[in-house]
């Protein structure tokens, strides 16, 4: 090694990150470089060599290397580079992240959600910054805090006063309690709803395989072939699925599924078989839990919480279903679509294990305490933009 060249001694965890570094996917170019060199060096291997191996100039693989050797890691990052000063101030650039912070109704400007270009042309309208500001520069403000108001997520605020005790009956039972004692051995919790209205959609030209470089092609024009349901049962701690598929959904498509699922001994026999709906027309209130009840003396009907349909697994298990044997629609008849779902949940049950579910009554409770808290401060804050007009 040359007289001149800076020795590099790396430590066990200063490699790792390197090493990290270096073969990470989404390592910026310039970071893996500069790793690249720091490793090289430290295998005692000269700046010309380390020019020549990188393709990059000496005195480059001279200056990171003598970096790291006086700062460490923290010397491959880039020093602070003066630059032209701001043009926009600090409180031009607050206004905007201000403005973007708010809805466009509150300032009276009919959109339902602000975008770049608009609120440009607010604050130019309004006279809000003290110099001019281009679209670009408001991009890179928002980018800085980070503000993005074109985007929405939609949500529902929970209206039952019970809900937390509802849900947390649900959520218990997917924990194995009941009432805050472990559940008797043999009990089982079902989870069931529909997915209803599947349309038998016949493509007007048969669907196209993949191939090399190609994707499976599916022809846009289709013919309407009518529409059924699927009717399904989760078993919660087994994985499985009982199914049928009538036409339309109702109080005997429901009790025919009923019927199906206690026929086979493991629930016909076990001491209870929770079964957990939600609120839908065929099974609503304690008229459905009563009906069942007669029916099968050891079913304990549980309803979600309305707009709680998230907390009913088989909905995960309708997810599935649509991605894996639903979509692309292409049935030629309603009889080949009910054949193909029950066929895929043939498949599916002897492979079928319990989802994952990690979500407690533990996690609900800190949710529903953020949401006060969120709802509390709306309120304070309605308050002081009252009695400000």
């Amino acid at each position: 090694m040359p007289l001149h060249a800076v020795k590099v001694v790396l430590s066990a965890s200063e490699r790792k990150v390197l090493k990290g570094r270096v073969r990470g996917a989404k390592t910026r170019w310039r970071d893996r470089q500069r790793a690249q060199i720091v490793l090289a060096a430290a295998r005692d291997r000269g700046n010309a060599r380390i020019a020549a191996d990188l393709r990059c100039c000496a005195d480059t693989v001279r200056k990171w290397r003598e970096r790291f050797a006086a700062c460490g890691l923290e010397g491959l990052t880039d020093r602070p580079r003066p630059g032209r000063p701001r043009r926009i101030s600090e409180a031009d650039r607050a206004a905007v992240v201000a403005l973007a912070c708010q809805l466009p109704a509150e300032t009276g400007v009919p959109l339902s959600r602000w975008t770049g270009p608009e609120l440009r042309r607010e604050i130019e309208e309004r006279g809000l910054a003290s110099t001019a500001v281009s679209e670009s520069s408001v991009w890179r403000i928002l980018a800085e805090n980070p503000v993005k108001p074109w985007r929405y997520r939609s949500w529902i605020t929970p209206r039952d006063p019970a809900f937390e005790a509802k849900a947390s009956v649900i959520l218990g039972l997917y924990q194995g309690f009941y009432q805050g004692e472990p559940l008797q051995p043999g009990d089982r919790v079902l989870s069931v709803d529909a997915k209803p209205s599947i349309q038998a959609r016949g493509r007007v030209c048969p669907v196209v395989p993949p191939g090399p470089g190609q994707v499976m092609r599916v022809e846009h024009e289709y013919r309407r072939n009518g529409a059924l349901a699927l009717l399904a049962c989760y078993d919660v701690h087994e994985g499985t699925v009982t199914a049928s598929t009538p036409k339309t959904t109702g109080i005997r498509p429901f009790t025919d599924l009923m019927g199906k699922v206690f026929q086979k001994p493991e629930y016909r026999d076990a001491p209870r078989v929770f079964v957990i709906v939600d609120n839908g027309s065929d099974h609503r209130g304690q008229a459905a839990a009563d009906r069942l009840r007669r029916a099968h003396p050891n079913a304990v009907m549980i309803h979600t919480p309305v707009h709680a349909s998230w907390l009913n697994q088989v909905e995960i298990f309708f997810s599935v279903i649509q991605k894996k044997a639903v979509s692309p629609n292409d049935f030629s008849s309603l009889e080949k679509l009910s054949e193909t779902l029950l066929a895929f949940i043939e498949r599916y049950n002897r492979t079928a294990k319990p989802f994952n579910w990690k979500y407690t009554a533990d996690d609900l409770r800190d949710l529903l305490h953020r949401i006060g808290e969120h709802e509390n401060q709306d309120d304070t804050r309605q308050s002081g933009l009252t009695t400000a007009a």
